[in-house]
């Protein structure tokens, strides 16, 4: 009897230690989420994928509406999506039935995506470089023309303090 209750006690014992260490763990994750969520990280991350999703449908139909349209004429009407070098022809019974299908390189479809992709390269390095001039001028605390963030002027006013008290102890020095 003595056996069983000291195994039982055990059992309560190791359940109720992992219990609360899951417990435990688990608020911490939830304290880290609320971090992260509170710091903005997460609603930054959630609109630049919906704005990346928007942007994918603008990409989408300037590349196949606007670019390739005009290389559709200059190539005699062929759709670029269409281009493909067939490896081996599709077989058809004596219905019409496909019997096998066709295998082809479809590089027309890369090239469509490729133009997508470079589009979408030269925009978001457009965006990006404003948004560092933009960057810079702000974190400039001489230049006027852009608000200095806070943290920005107080530091850049810590500098030259620290500048005009070292010039202050050279010329004690000498």
């Amino acid at each position: 009897m003595l056996f069983f209750a000291s195994a039982f006690n055990f059992v309560i014992h190791y359940f109720t230690d992992t219990f609360v260490s899951i417990k435990i763990d688990t608020m911490k994750l939830l304290h880290e989420f609320k971090e992260f969520a509170v710091k903005g990280n997460m609603m930054d991350m959630a609109i630049g994928i919906i704005i990346g999703a928007s942007f994918n449908t603008i990409i989408d139909v300037l590349v196949k509406k606007i670019m390739l349209p005009p290389l559709s004429l200059l190539s005699s009407g062929i759709q670029m999506a269409d281009k493909k070098i067939v490896l081996r022809d599709a077989q058809l019974d004596g219905n019409g039935q496909q019997l096998v299908e066709e295998v082809a390189i479809g590089y027309g479809a890369l090239a469509e995506a490729t133009i997508d992709f470079l589009i979408v390269g030269f925009t978001i390095f457009i965006v990006v470089k404003g948004m560092n001039r933009l960057r810079s001028k702000a974190q400039d605390a001489k230049d006027v023309t852009v608000a200095t963030p806070k943290d920005i002027e107080l530091l850049s006013n810590l500098e030259e303090l620290l500048i005009k008290q070292n010039e202050l102890l050279e010329s004690k020095l000498k």
